[in-house]
């Protein structure tokens, strides 16, 4: 009989089966929770609270570092969109903290997640800087797009590996634009304020 060997090999390959996708349900299913931490720390830091940014950070970390124990293998795919969530939140507080943005090893990430949170950080900058310039904060609104406009040149060459990082050059397009108006209003708004000075002294 030819076919002695096929179903003990079927029964063996339905089990590794079935425990993939029982693991993938698991963390799709529990990693929305670190998209959600992630998001409650963006919108923390911009309402200045980064006590709490930092303590909701914190807890997607120890969630994160959970969850890759499950993820072996082809699993490791399903947690781009956490650690990506997880780098953008972590980057946004160290460059309004000014300290140096954590590198893809510090903060135990694959590459692609790296990429991807980098590039969205950029979208949160605008909104720090137009935030910074609400609060006549001219100074720190120019320091916070400098380094979006430096991080946006870091990344742009990255539109070429747009194959392999899932939307890497719709994200590059997009922050080409973002970075283009941030730098009509920083411009300006640095009009504005000199202008401002100069009919100051005339007035004095």
């Amino acid at each position: 009989m030819t076919l002695k060997n096929v179903k003990p090999s079927l029964n063996k390959i339905a089990k590794e089966l079935e425990e993939t996708q029982d693991a993938r349900e698991f963390l799709l299913k529990n990693t929305r929770e670190i998209v959600i931490l992630c998001s409650k720390s963006i919108i923390a830091v911009h309402k200045g609270d980064l006590i709490t940014g930092k303590k909701n950070l914190k807890q997607a970390q120890i969630l994160l570092k959970k969850y890759k124990k499950k993820a072996t293998g082809g699993l490791s795919r399903y947690l781009i969109t956490p650690e990506q969530e997880f780098v953008e939140a972590a980057c946004l507080i160290a460059i309004v903290e000014q300290k140096e943005i954590p590198s893809d090893k510090k903060l135990s990430v694959m590459s692609e997640s790296y990429v991807l949170g980098l590039l969205d950080c950029i979208g949160e900058l605008k909104r720090q800087v137009f935030d910074k310039i609400r609060m006549d904060k001219i100074d720190e609104a120019t320091r916070l797009f400098e380094v979006m406009e430096s991080l946006y040149l870091q990344l742009y060459t990255f539109s070429m590996y747009d194959k392999v990082v899932k939307e890497a050059r719709r994200k590059i397009d997009v922050n080409r634009i973002l970075v283009d108006d941030v730098r009509s209003v920083i411009t300006e708004e640095k009009r504005r304020t000199e202008l401002i000075k100069i009919l100051e002294k005339l007035e004095k």
